[in-house]
């Protein structure tokens, strides 16, 4: 597999995500998947905000969220059906504003996809929308995929057999954020102005449709559910004592 992050200018607010990517990737061969970072997608729908202190900040958050729990270090909360610190709001690069997540981004990647391929003249072609997001008990950041189109985001080697000849029977991989901690590994975090990327010989399954909820697992079914519980429940109780 192959990444090739793309330097670029500044995006501006309101600006159009075909035209710049066009502008910095003229061409695509087929089987490439264009990345694109959340942050110029939600700039592209406005989705800006101005806070000037920490009420007016958890406001916004509490808006944003689903579910929004304030503790010491952030807010945990849960957006899109996805858990993630302060709903997701960036305050990096972002000249003095919030800059929340963009709108329905597995429906941007749909809509920008066939604009490029079009454009590209390439049947097929990824689009991946990536973000990026701490996991619990881990320190540091890791991209994870916000929205992709044009491929399987999801592997499923269920009912099939390992080496010894034993069936799997819940093991599925997470291609869509495997590639997106990939790239953005690649891209950086910083001020590095990369927020585009090029990726091919990528082992995924090309496909004209992707399934919105296909990664997504309903609260009641995480198997990470009853540890966080539980963990609640140990704090509330000892600061009870």
């Amino acid at each position: 597999m192959r990444i090739t992050p793309v330097r670029t200018g500044i995006f501006q607010e309101g600006g159009s995500i075909a035209a710049f990517i066009l502008e910095h990737i003229p061409s695509a061969r087929a089987e490439s998947i264009i990345v694109i970072t959340s942050k110029i997608v939600a700039l592209s729908q406005r989705r800006t905000a101005h806070a000037s202190t920490e009420k007016e900040k958890d406001k916004i958050i509490r808006a944003e969220s689903e579910y929004a729990l304030k503790t010491p270090h952030a807010w945990l909360t849960i957006k899109d059906g996805d858990v993630m610190p302060s709903a997701g709001i960036d305050e990096s690069n972002a000249d003095g504003k919030i800059i929340l997540l963009p709108t329905d981004s597995m429906n941007v990647a749909s809509k920008l996809r066939a604009t490029l391929c079009r454009a590209y003249r390439v049947k097929d072609l990824g689009i991946l929308i990536t973000d990026s997001r701490t996991l619990p008990l881990r320190a540091g950041t890791i991209g994870m995929a916000l929205g992709y189109a044009g491929f399987l985001g999801i592997k499923d080697y269920r009912k099939k057999r390992d080496l010894c000849g034993r069936a799997f029977r819940v093991t599925r991989v997470d291609i869509a954020d495997s590639l997106a901690a990939a790239a953005v590994c690649t891209m950086g975090e910083g001020g590095e102005c990369q927020p585009l990327a090029i990726m091919t010989d990528t082992p995924v399954e090309f496909r004209a449709r992707s399934h919105p909820d296909e990664l997504r697992i309903p609260l009641h079914d995480d198997m990470y559910a009853p540890l966080f519980r539980r963990v609640f429940e140990q704090r509330r109780m000892k600061k009870s004592l």
